[in-house]
């Protein structure tokens, strides 16, 4: 099978999985997003190996490879809430620079724990 061809696959995978979360979070009544519950389904998905990281690859690094473009719509989408941006703009600033240096922080924490663990590991 061609590259473009499992790349395309994979991120249809993708697809149906969002969906699929989605109308989890709806029947459950959830009070989280069916985003949230993707990402829990196929983490648990890849940690119980009934999917393999080579299945879902090409797709997640095209997908990854292309998100600026996801973001486009709600960047333009801020023109009609220029008012909220006039009061509040230092407030929606304050949060996405410290919410960015918090994950920033954790992820590095995080890497740095699971390489020294991966260190002790291999000995």
């Amino acid at each position: 099978m061609g590259k473009m061809l499992k790349t395309a696959v994979q991120v249809l995978l993708f697809i149906v999985l969002a969906q699929l979360s989605d109308a989890i979070v709806a029947w459950l009544h959830l009070p989280v997003s069916g985003s949230i519950v993707g990402i829990v389904i196929l983490f648990s998905l890849l940690q119980l190996k009934v999917i393999r990281m080579e299945w879902i690859e090409l797709g997640s690094k095209w997908l990854l490879a292309e998100m600026l473009l996801f973001f486009i719509p709600a960047a333009v989408g801020i023109t009609n809430y220029k008012s909220l941006v006039i009061h509040s703009g230092i407030f929606i600033f304050l949060s996405i620079f410290i919410s960015t240096i918090a994950v920033m922080l954790f992820a590095g924490l995080i890497g740095e724990r699971l390489a020294v663990k991966r260190g002790e590991e291999a000995r």
